[in-house]
């Protein structure tokens, strides 16, 4: 695992630094291979930013938030690395296990057969019975 922290506009804390190497490694647990995660910490105007990077294999998702505490811009981030990796991991799940859908099943023609004898059923051979009293709609101009 290897986590690096670039400080703008700002002193390098090693409080903020320790918090937020902290709550990224716990993500590794989520994750099966090893990560490489990159953390942003800014302040511009009194506004917190933190941005995160983390790469995983062939994933890589990020992360930004903007508030008025470092320590909550941080958690925030987390929380959002960690809803994507729990949804990129659902999804996969479900490419894994729903293999057999109509997508990969060729779709193969059944052949039916058909009986065809001589004979017609027995309602197609009755001529159909006339109402009484029935008349003929004739076509109005």
């Amino acid at each position: 695992m290897n986590i690096s922290i670039t400080f703008r506009q700002m002193d390098a804390s090693d409080a903020v630094r320790a918090y937020a190497t902290g709550k990224l490694a716990k993500l590794q647990r989520f994750l099966r291979r090893p990560m490489t995660g990159k953390i942003t910490v800014a302040v511009d105007r009194r506004k917190h930013m933190v941005e995160a990077r983390i790469s995983s294999g062939g994933e890589h998702l990020e992360a930004h938030d903007v508030s008025d505490d470092m320590y909550a811009s941080i958690d925030r981030v987390i929380d959002k690395l960690e809803r994507q990796i729990r949804g990129s991991k659902g999804l996969q799940r479900a490419r894994r296990h729903d293999g057999d859908g109509l997508k990969s099943v060729a779709l193969v023609p059944e052949v039916v057969a058909t009986v065809s004898a001589g004979a017609k059923p027995a309602a197609a051979r009755r001529p159909k019975k006339k109402k009484a009293g029935a008349k003929r709609a004739t076509p109005s101009r």
